[in-house]
């Protein structure tokens, strides 16, 4: 009876040892003899003891921090980026068989494709197609990283600095390009009102009592504020009167 109990103990005390249990987030690769014999998990399982050896991995999004890079640009410009990566494990045997540590791998490749890829756009694209070269380098860092069982979900460019000499040069061109459009709106104006005053005085030329009417309103005007502003009024006779005496005068054409 001892002797049963004993081995009873023994063979207890061995599978309680092999006894493993793997959240709902993780996935354990399991080596027997150190070679590859599958994935467990989730849940309970078991490996053998002395035997089986296994390596959990994480399969929840992981977010890094890329470091702020500072590389030149297309047209020749210094600048520092620093960016946003988030990833996650879809084939953790693969994330554990072909690359020694997928993490570091990961963020390495990140950051030089993050560097190449600012090198092959201008200072102004770099600041307005943000979302073009996201997609572009989660595509460039996710092909990169399949054979690893890593998928690239999103990289985002966090910020971008440029420098202080660079910035005072947009500022002025940003005013200078604020100015131009003043200016033509300024012109468009004054062409717009000088029609409208064109189409007006056709109109009153034709008509004597609207000249007239004018004029009253125009001293309205004046009357409006307090200043000492002496204001002669020639009647529109005299104006027609001078104009036809003036032709009048006027000696005829030679045939």
């Amino acid at each position: 009876m001892s002797d049963f109990l004993i081995t009873f103990s023994i063979i207890a005390v061995f599978l309680l040892l092999g006894l493993r249990i793997a959240q709902e987030y993780e996935r354990a690769i399991v080596f027997r003899l150190g070679r590859f014999i599958g994935v467990r998990g989730p849940g309970l399982y078991w490996i053998i003891p002395f035997i089986d050896r296994q390596q959990t991995i994480d399969m929840r999004t992981k977010t890094v921090d890329l470091e702020q890079q500072e590389t030149i640009t297309k047209d020749s410009v210094t600048i520092k980026v620093n960016a946003v990566l988030w990833f996650r494990v879809v084939n953790p045997a693969d994330a554990v068989i072909k690359v020694a540590n997928f993490n570091q791998a990961v963020y390495q490749l990140s950051v030089t494709a993050l560097r190449n890829i600012i090198g092959q756009h201008q200072l102004d694209e770099v600041l307005k197609s943000r979302e073009q070269i996201n997609r572009t380098l989660q595509q460039l860092v996710d092909q990169a990283t399949e054979p690893w069982g890593v998928k690239i979900e999103m990289v985002e460019i966090k910020d971008v600095e440029i420098p202080g000499s660079m910035q005072r040069a947009m500022a002025r061109e940003a005013e200078a390009i604020r100015e131009k459009r003043a200016r033509l709106i300024k012109a468009e104006a004054e062409l717009e009102a000088s029609e409208k005053l064109t189409q007006g005085a056709r109109q009153m030329e034709g008509s004597p009592m609207a000249l007239e009417l004018r004029r009253m309103q125009m001293l309205s005007e004046i009357g409006i504020d307090n200043n000492t502003t002496t204001v002669v009024l020639v009647p529109s006779d005299f104006t027609n009167a001078a104009r036809a005496f003036s032709q009048m005068a006027s000696p005829p054409a030679a045939q």
